[in-house]
């Protein structure tokens, strides 16, 4: 794999990277536009002047946070009349899902994991803590890889069953406790550090694999060879090691280790959009976030697809007859209401039959999408192979596996964040003309994703003349994503 150093902010000198079957390539000289080089240093100029006073954002946000999630439990139920602006219910649930969630997953685009950085409450709250904390060694389980994984998965199904979208008592229960998971492992693990940004957050791991895509890069003036590292010193709070840092992931943008007038520390690089993943194996590509981008599309699309497809009633009540003809008449019980929905005066009351069953059926979803996208990127490294493309298999697959960002980021902003395109109502759109947008963003996915995996198997070293031929099971794997949304999303 190749290390990039950047002394200055207008080359890039050649710096090997150490590790097993890590790839080695040469670098091209980068001259960055003058202009984007002053807006670079300005917005440097301004984070680093104003860096202390980030706390009293971090404190507006909380409290606005708290607001959101707190208030609505305490006020009548919106009548069905209710606006976004006449009901505070209604504002604070258009703002969680028609404002907040999609656009932070859009803004990662243009400036990265900065909502991390600069914005989050949660990270903030949890560095708070940490400081006031025990301050004990991290664990193991939450250094795994696998665990923000695992918190997403978590987080996406939990907000299903108990009906995070409709019911103020869901939405607290969520996100309140997600806060407060995350306080508690600041208090207890890391000293100075963001242990719940880095290991555990499950937004923060969207964001940092989407972050790939982003415009924004913080680059070590004076690059140290060996790749990617984990420092648990240093003034880095999401403990990367500065030196040697190469990816995006990790980065919340906090500005704490860039200084303007410095000979070192890092600086603000801004880059066209999806050059890090166009040039993945030097920006150290992880198996891991792969399988993410796998997992967290098809348990996307799972919490949609429920809801929608005639096919999921249907299962259902067969399924349900089958328990009851075997006189597992518990199936017919409504569970814990942390667990379902349990909201008699609304007239919704899931039982355990309606929980194994949206279970389930994201978790087949999930599994279908990563079986159908591992095959056809197997296919596509088994092909770059034979045309030409170098590395082994596995590191072929890991490549080719990034193309799908952004076919991944758009299936979860239309999935999970579609209450934005509600907005284009007011503007006088109806249904059909909203679908027609959401086709239109899939389709930009779709040709962005097409052109990340040109780019990809160019840099394998695969012959120009026989891109097309590991490129099409590729381009087959978005078609496939995108098809399988439509009865969710474009049926109208």
């Amino acid at each position: 794999m190749r290390g990039r150093a950047e002394r200055s902010h207008s080359r890039i000198q050649r710096s090997p990277t150490t590790g097993a079957g890590n790839p080695s390539v040469d670098v091209k000289t980068y001259k960055p536009d003058h202009f984007l080089r002053q807006l670079a240093k300005e917005i440097e100029v301004f984070f680093v002047r104003y860096r202390d006073r980030l706390v009293l954002v971090h404190g507006f946000m909380f409290f606005s946070f708290l607001a959101l999630i707190a208030i609505p439990l305490f006020l009548p139920d919106p009548s069905e009349n209710a606006t976004t602006f006449s009901h505070f219910t209604e504002f604070a649930n258009f703002v969680m899902w028609g404002v907040w969630f999609p656009l932070v997953f859009l803004s990662v685009i243009l400036t990265g994991r900065s909502w991390c950085g600069l914005l989050c409450p949660m990270g903030a709250a949890s560095e708070w803590a940490n400081r006031r904390g025990l301050q004990r060694t991290i664990p193991r389980w939450i250094r795994w890889e696998g665990t923000p994984i695992a918190t997403f998965l978590i987080v996406t199904i939990l907000g299903q069953t108990v009906g995070v979208r409709d019911y103020p008592e869901a939405i607290a229960g969520i996100f309140g406790g997600t806060m407060v998971i995350a306080i508690l492992i600041g208090f207890v693990y890391a000293r100075n550090k963001r242990t719940w940004c880095r290991h555990a957050c499950p937004i923060g791991l969207l964001l940092g694999v989407f972050s790939r895509l982003g415009a924004v890069q913080f680059t070590p003036r004076q690059k140290q060879p060996g790749g990617d590292a984990y420092a648990k010193r240093g003034i880095c709070p999401t403990m990367i090691n500065l030196k040697r840092k190469e990816e995006s992931r990790h980065c919340i943008e906090c500005f704490r280790c860039v200084n303007p007038e410095g000979k070192g520390g890092l600086f603000l690089r801004l880059r066209r959009p999806g050059e890090e993943i166009e040039a993945i194996r030097r920006h150290h590509p992880n198996l891991a976030e792969v399988c993410f981008l796998f997992l967290g599309t098809g348990i996307s699309l799972g919490g949609f697809l429920w809801l929608a497809l005639p096919l999921y009633e249907q299962l259902r009540q067969g399924v349900g007859e089958w328990f009851l003809d075997h006189s597992w008449v518990w199936i017919g019980h409504p569970g814990p209401a942390w667990l379902m929905v349990v909201q008699p005066e609304h007239r919704e009351v899931f039982v355990w039959l309606d929980f194994l069953m949206i279970v389930g059926f994201m978790l087949f979803c999930m599994a279908a999408i990563t079986a159908l996208l591992t095959l056809t990127t197997s296919i596509s490294a088994w092909l770059a192979g034979k045309t030409g493309g170098d590395l082994n298999l596995r590191w072929r697959f890991t490549e080719l596996g990034y193309q799908y960002a952004p076919v991944a980021m758009v299936s979860l902003v239309i999935g999970l964040g579609g209450e934005l395109f509600e907005v284009l109502a007011f503007a006088g759109l109806d249904r059909v003309a909203i679908g027609y947008v959401k086709g239109l963003l899939f389709a930009i996915g779709f040709l962005w994703s097409a052109f990340l995996g040109h780019r990809i198997l160019t840099a394998q070293g695969v012959a120009a003349n026989q891109l097309w031929i590991p490129l099409g099971p590729g381009l087959i794997g978005s078609l496939l994503v995108a098809a399988s949304w439509w009865p969710a999303i474009f049926t109208l």
